[in-house]
C-alpha cells in the first residue's frame, strides 16, 4: 500500500534527507565554534558572543529576542509550519560563558584572550545550536514550535535560572510556551557518535561554603600566647570528611571538598585568621539539607574546641539536574532511531558535577543528555575545566542531528 503522507521524524526517508542538510551547514558551525573558541568570555561578559549569536539568526532570517539575563541571553524562535502554533514549543538550550582558565591546548584558533578559555565546551554547545537553527529553518515542516535558548552564565552565575525568571518559558517573550524542554554537554568520557542520558538526576546540587576561622596572633616561637587558627582549621578540613564516611549511608551520595586555602603572611607569625572554601554536592534533597546542618556543626565547635571562632558564609547553588521520565523516554527513542542502539548509552549513576540547566526542569518537563566528544582511537581525553580541553568539531555532527530530530519529533 502506498501513502503520501509525509515521513515522520526518525523515518528511514526522513533520515536520508536530513543528514545531507546537516553536512552542509556544518563547515559554518565549525567555523564559529572555532571563532568562539578564540574569543572567550566569562558569565555576563558574553557580549561578542551573544553578537555572534544573533547575527547568525538574522542571517537565517529567525525571529529572536536579545538582552535577555543581564544583557546577553538571546531566546529566538521557530513557528510550527502547520497550523496549531498556540500548542507549546519544544525548547534546546546552550549556554555561552567560559572559564578563567589559562588554555594550553596549542590550537591554532586557541583564546586571545589571557586567563580565559573555553574549557567546558560551551563554544561547542553554542556552535551546535546555531547548526540547529540553520537547519531547522531550511526544513519545510516543522510539526512543533521550536524555542532555541543561548543562556550566559552558567558557570557560577545561574544564567539559567534568570532566563526561566524573565519569561523565556512561559510564552511571554515571543512564541507560546515550552512545553518540553532539552540541552546538551560534550562529554570527554563517551566516544564519538555516542549519546546518552537517564531517567532521574543525572548531576548533583552544588552548594559553596567559605569558612573564615578567628583566632589570635602570635609569633610563631610562642603560640602559646595566642589561638592558631591554622590548626583549627586543618582539624575542620580533615574533619569535613566525616560527613562522607559517617553521616551518609553508602549507598547515597555526597562531596564535601576544600578547594581554597588563604592565610598568613610570614613563616614566623601564626596568622590573626584563616579563610577557606568549597564545595558540597548531592543528589537529594534530605542529603543537602544534613550536609549543610553537620557542616555548620563541626565548624562551630571544632573551631571552638581550639579557642577561635568561626564565621560560616553558606552559599545555596544549582539544584539537581532532574530528567523528567516521558521526556527522557522521547529523547532516547529519538536518538535510538537517530545513531542506532549501539550508540546510545544509559547512564549508569548520576555524576556530581552540577549545571544550571537544573533550574529549567522546575519550570517544564527537561531532559539533559551527554555528546560523546572523545575520539575513538584515544585513551582518553582532556577532561573538563582542564587547560589541555577543546570540544572536539566531529562531535558537532551528532549534536545537530539529534536536536534537530528532538525539535521535530510530533510523536
Amino acid at each position: 500500500m502506498t501513502t503520501n503522507a509525509p515521513a515522520r521524524a526518525g523515518s528511514t526517508l526522513d533520515q536520508a534527507a536530513l543528514r545531507p542538510r546537516i553536512r552542509e551547514v556544518l563547515p559554518n558551525a565549525v567555523r564559529i565554534r572555532r571563532d568562539l573558541h578564540a574569543h572567550p568570555e566569562l558569565a555576563y561578559q558574553e557580549h561578542r558572543t551573544s553578537g555572534v549569536v544573533c547575527a547568525e539568526l538574522q542571517r537565517l532570517g529567525i525571529a529572536h529576542v536579545p538582552g535577555l539575563a543581564g544583557g546577553t541571553g538571546v531566546l529566538a524562535y521557530l513557528p510550527a509550519t502547520a497550523a496549531g502554533d498556540d500548542r507549546p514549543s519544544v525548547a534546546l538550550r546552550a549556554d555561552m560563558d567560559a572559564l578563567p582558565i589559562e588554555e594550553r591546548t596549542g590550537a591554532a584558533y586557541a583564546s586571545t584572550t589571557a586567563g580565559v578559555m573555553h574549557a567546558c565546551g560551551h563554544d561547542g554547545h553554542t556552535a551546535n545550536l546555531l547548526g540547529v537553527a540553520a537547519v531547522l529553518s531550511k526544513v519545510a515542516h516543522r510539526p512543533n514550535p521550536v524555542h532555541l535558548i543561548f543562556q550566559p552564565a552558567e558557570e557560577g552565575g545561574a544564567g539559567g535560572k534568570r532566563m526561566c525568571e524573565e519569561g523565556c518559558l512561559d510564552g511571554s517573550k515571543i512564541g507560546p510556551r515550552v512545553g518540553r524542554i532539552f540541552g546538551l554537554h560534550g562529554w570527554p568520557q563517551y566516544e564519538l557518535g555516542v549519546v546518552g542520558s537517564r531517567v532521574g538526576p543525572l548531576l548533583a546540587a552544588v552548594d559553596n561554603f567559605w569558612v573564615r576561622m578567628n583566632g589570635e596572633q602570635a609569633h610563631a616561637a610562642y603560640p602559646q600566647l595566642g589561638c592558631d587558627p591554622v590548626v583549627a582549621s586543618a582539624a575542620v578540613i580533615q574533619a569535613l570528611q566525616t560527613i562522607c564516611s559517617r553521616n551518609v549511608a553508602p549507598t547515597d551520595s555526597v562531596v564535601v571538598s576544600v578547594t581554597q586555602i588563604r592565610a598568613g603572611t610570614a613563616t614566623n607569625i601564626i596568622p590573626a585568621r584563616v579563610e577557606f572554601g568549597g564545595t558540597v554536592r548531592t543528589l537529594r534533597d534530605e542529603t543537602r539539607a544534613m550536609a549543610k546542618r553537620r557542616l555548620y556543626a563541626i565548624v562551630e565547635s571544632t573551631a571552638a574546641a581550639y579557642g577561635c571562632a568561626a564565621e560560616i558564609d553558606w552559599r545555596e547553588g544549582y539544584p539537581v539536574t532532574h530528567n523528567e521520565p516521558a521526556t527522557t523516554e522521547r529523547f532516547f527513542r529519538v536518538a535510538r532511531a537517530a545513531v542506532g542502539e549501539a550508540r546510545v548509552a544509559t547512564v549508569p549513576t548520576p555524576t556530581l558535577g552540577g549545571e544550571d540547566f537544573s533550574y529549567y526542569g522546575h519550570h517544564v518537563p527537561a531532559c539533559f543528555f551527554i555528546l560523546g566528544v572523545k575520539p575513538a582511537h584515544a585513551a582518553k581525553w582532556p577532561s573538563l575545566h582542564q587547560p589541555e580541553y577543546d570540544f572536539n568539531d566531529d562531535a558537532l555532527e551528532t549534536g545537530i542531528e539529534l536536536m534537530v530530530r528532538l525539535a521535530l519529533d510530533a510523536e
